[in-house]
């Protein structure tokens, strides 16, 4: 068995709730943007694509049965993988790179952290490149404005 964890996924048919579809929506219409935190949080956004790599990859080389106890007692072969960017952003930068993708800027609502929420994330991806040979190919600068041009796409704007 292979468990995989998947690190703040964005890129085209994304949830609708997701910073990135909220903040693009927002911003081509020249609606204002709630930034929690002050935009001081950090995400591990991922591409699509770099977590499809992932999935094809823990599918084509599943655990190896080698016998030996594993975390939490099981001898059974099993894995647990993050698949992430491997890059934490900051929500500012995140932002920005939005902007420049929709060619406006962001009206924001500067809020404070939002209960529940954490500061950060970030994929520790060593175990997947170690074990299979991740690696991500998708920084925000090349993700965000491929999924912008697919919103524009998609809803006709």
């Amino acid at each position: 068995m292979t468990g995989l964890r998947f690190f703040t996924v964005y890129g085209p048919w994304g949830r609708p709730d997701m910073a990135p579809w909220l903040f693009t929506e927002a911003v081509l219409r020249g609606d204002p943007i709630k930034v929690f935190n002050h935009g001081r949080m950090r995400r591990d956004f991922t591409y699509i694509d770099d977590i499809v790599s992932g999935v094809i990859a823990a599918l084509d080389r599943p655990p190896a049965d080698n016998g030996q106890i594993k975390p939490g007692g099981s001898v059974g072969p099993h894995a647990l993988y993050n698949i992430g960017n491997n890059q934490s952003e900051e929500l500012g930068r995140f932002i920005e790179v939005v902007e420049k993708a929709c060619g406006r800027t962001a009206e924001k609502i500067m809020l404070p952290m939002q209960a529940g929420d954490v500061p950060a994330t970030y994929a520790d991806i060593d175990e997947i490149a170690r074990d299979l040979g991740y690696q991500p190919t998708t920084p925000i600068d090349t993700g965000i404005p491929a999924f912008v041009e697919w919103y524009r796409a998609y809803k006709g704007v």
